[in-house]
């Protein structure tokens, strides 16, 4: 048995990998190095990535611009406590941000991860309606068909019956679902597509902090694509009633959709927003809620005006760093032209499968394509057989997706779809 062999066996028995059994573990592949778009297996095989690392790695692997960073930072300090203390990775990237960001989006909380980043956006609205002298307001409206992470908090406002989080709703705070939007990204706009969403915000705007959802691409709830006029419309309800608007940009930020952020298909602006995965490139976690001056005044003006939230690694160093390098390298690249490539390339690779009787629909928006099944996939089997193919894809449920790096160049984009495509071809999967 060889060194590899023997990691294997340990990590089978004794690792947790994400959404896995321990009893019936779903097969890992073990990777030794990472460069451009491709992971190095331990047997010398290389993987052409469409996974972006679960769309964080939006420039690729091991990039020299982003190794800089990281080494310089963690030449002076790899961390230092947020708490009373600053430095100027965080100033810097805290002024990016908000340079980027619709502009009445003007306070910065770096906070660990994306679960971490939707907590503290509830929290946020619910704090400040507390500090206003309107504790009623503490529910939440969103929408079906939505993930925003796999904290309490987080698990609390996902998707109750097709979520992943079934099994805890007797534990979780209750909140308010519309009906999943049914109206495809470029559909014509029916007023009948927001009637319930209406109806519900209408109903129960005195309990809502805040409405939360995921602007015009749900992703692990579904990758389902709906009409910017649908986010536009809960904008101009949330005016009305009075109700926070908090946008999920974990997984459409930093030019997924086509654009730098997914609410400018819709030209709005929420009163939070929360930011991760491709902040730091895929290097490291981190993550950010951003708020109004309406927002950070009111919560500052209640009692002893600070926000009681902290995490322990809040701010670090090395990864505000990282992700100001990040951020300014995709701003200074042609990411909306590489988007745009990537798009058009996968809309004409993937079409064939709509011919396939189990295949229920094709989409693509920007970097992102996906094949839907009407029945869900066998995890262990379809990995291995991407994995033959010389791809790394994670399907999940009925989803056959790929969310690739934006420096893919054209052949390996088409080999990942040419996989797709002959995957669900083969087994009629």
């Amino acid at each position: 048995m060889n060194e590899w062999q023997r990691a294997g066996e340990f990590d089978r028995d004794h690792l947790w990998h994400p959404y896995t059994s321990m009893r019936d573990p779903i097969p890992t592949y073990p990777v030794v190095s990472a460069e451009g778009v491709r992971l190095r297996l331990a047997d010398g095989r290389e993987l052409i990535d469409g996974m972006s690392s679960w769309w964080a790695a939006i420039h690729g692997y091991n990039h020299p611009v982003l190794n800089e960073a990281a080494c310089r930072q963690i030449a002076s300090m790899s961390h230092v406590m947020f708490g009373g203390l600053t430095h100027k990775p965080a100033i810097e990237l805290a002024r990016l941000l908000i340079d980027l960001t619709p502009e009445p989006l003007q306070k910065v909380f770096l906070c660990d991860s994306g679960s971490v980043s939707v907590e503290v956006a509830i929290k946020m609205a619910i704090q400040y309606w507390y500090a206003l002298g309107r504790p009623e307001k503490n529910r939440l409206l969103t929408i079906r068909s939505g993930y925003h992470g796999d904290t309490f908090g987080a698990m609390a406002v996902c998707d109750p019956i097709t979520g992943m989080h079934e099994m805890f709703s007797g534990l979780l705070q209750k909140h308010y679902f519309a009906e999943a939007p049914r109206c495809r990204f470029d559909a014509l706009w029916d007023e009948s597509y927001i009637i319930d969403f209406k109806n519900l915000i209408s109903t129960h705007h005195r309990e809502l902090a805040a409405v939360i959802l995921e602007p015009v691409v749900q992703g692990a709830g579904g990758m389902r694509f709906y009409a910017p006029r649908y986010l536009r419309r809960v904008r101009e309800l949330c005016d009305t009633y009075d109700v926070l608007l908090i946008l999920d940009e974990i997984a459409t930020g930093f030019g997924r959709t086509g654009v730098l952020f997914a609410c400018e298909h819709a030209d709005i602006a929420p009163d939070i927003m929360c930011l991760g995965k491709a902040l730091t490139g895929g290097y490291m976690s981190l993550a950010a809620t951003l708020t109004t001056e309406r927002i950070s005044e009111g919560i500052s003006g209640y009692g002893s005006g600070a926000f009681m939230h902290g995490p322990t690694f809040m701010g670090n160093p090395l990864a505000c760093a990282v992700a100001r390098a990040s951020v300014a390298l995709l701003c200074e690249s042609p990411w909306k032209e590489r988007v745009t490539a990537i798009e058009t390339c996968l809309r004409e690779a993937l079409m064939p499968c709509e011919k396939y009787p189990n295949v229920a629909d094709v989409r693509v928006l920007g970097a992102i394509g996906v094949v839907e099944l009407k029945k869900p996939v066998h995890m262990a089997s379809i990995q291995k057989r991407f994995v033959d193919k010389g791809v790394w894809l994670r399907p999940f449920g009925t989803r056959v997706y790929t969310m690739p790096p934006y420096c893919i160049e054209k052949d390996d984009l088409l080999r990942i779809a040419g996989a797709i495509v002959e995957a669900v071809e083969e087994e009629g999967l």
